[in-house]
């Protein structure tokens, strides 16, 4: 399968002492390699201990290529194309617009490329979903196939999750809308010489809350005992109830302090009550812009001094 801008010398992810053989990698042309982005991923390999791609969140991927291996199959991907799949991975979900955005510097040409050869290995899926006011949305997700290259090549850190597939399509517009959140949260956390460090999504945060809340039993409802509960996973009870955020971003400060926020995307959809809740649990509260208006309202009438911030 050709390609339209190749590397002559693809870099192997696998480690010296792998030997097996390995089927189904593809034959390619050779074209000449992008000089200027080869120099800037070896200054910034070097500056790293281990073997997964730098994170180019700024400007345009890199072009390198390399060999990644999963089960038997072999794939030859650019840094860019890996970079995308482990953005979708943390998020589940991401637009195409956004990934067109924030990973490819606005270049549409590089991410419909890109985004192509990913559907042709398998390794991603597209669908257009119908959103309100008869618009629609172009949302990208791993496949099964990508999830578990992913995991089997340790792209992303251990503690990080990465999922796969869509699980309500009814919410998908609210969850692809979370990556650009979380661009908003990080281009502040950066702009105070912080950096980010992983992404905890509602799903991690929701199992284990759930999961030691029944190991309390009968005791479920003690209010000392739900306290300990959400204390433990950096929460509040607010009413009786633990509200959950939809993100939780770990990240380092400029003091090179392990700091946390957490962040709620609300929509005019949100109950008053609810609404309330979230704010009183101290979440970072954003809404898309159309939704401000109400949503500061709602506060306002409620009494409670919470900033909106808009997407």
């Amino acid at each position: 399968m050709s390609r339209d801008t190749i590397s002559r010398d693809p870099q192997d992810t696998r480690g010296p002492s792998s030997g097996r053989s390995v089927r189904g990698q593809r034959s390619l042309p050779s074209a000449p390699r992008d000089d200027r982005d080869a120099g800037a991923q070896t200054s910034a390999l070097g500056e790293r201990t281990d073997h997964r791609v730098p994170e180019a969140r700024r400007g345009a991927p890199s072009e390198v290529e390399r060999a990644y291996y999963a089960r038997d199959r072999a794939y030859l991907l650019r840094d860019s194309e890996m970079h995308s799949m482990m953005e979708v991975g943390k998020f589940r979900v991401i637009a195409a617009a956004d990934l067109t955005r924030y990973v490819y510097g606005g270049d549409s040409r590089r991410m419909e490329r890109d985004l192509q050869q990913l559907k042709r290995e398998n390794l991603v899926s597209e669908k257009t979903l119908e959103i309100p006011q008869k618009k629609t949305l172009r949302v990208v997700t791993l496949t099964r196939s990508g999830h578990r290259l992913l995991k089997q090549t340790s792209q992303l850190p251990d503690n990080q999750a990465i999922y796969h597939g869509l699980v309500k399509s009814r919410e998908a517009r609210h969850d692809a809308d979370l990556y650009r959140l979380y661009q908003k949260e990080v281009a502040r956390i950066e702009r105070a010489g912080g950096r980010p460090l992983r992404v905890i999504l509602d799903y991690e945060i929701k199992r284990k809350l759930n999961r030691d809340v029944a190991l309390l039993g009968p005791e479920k409802d003690n209010p000392d005992r739900k306290c300990e509960i959400a204390e433990k996973h950096g929460l509040a009870v607010v009413d009786g109830k633990i509200p959950v955020p939809d993100i939780r971003l770990e990240y380092q400060d400029a003091e090179l302090l392990l700091q946390r926020v957490d962040l709620e995307l609300a929509t005019r959809e949100y109950r008053p009550r609810s609404l309330a809740e979230k704010a009183k649990a101290g979440f970072a509260i954003y809404g898309r812009t159309e939704d401000a208006s109400r949503l500061r309202r709602i506060l306002d009438e409620r009494e409670l001094t919470r900033e909106i911030l808009t997407l």
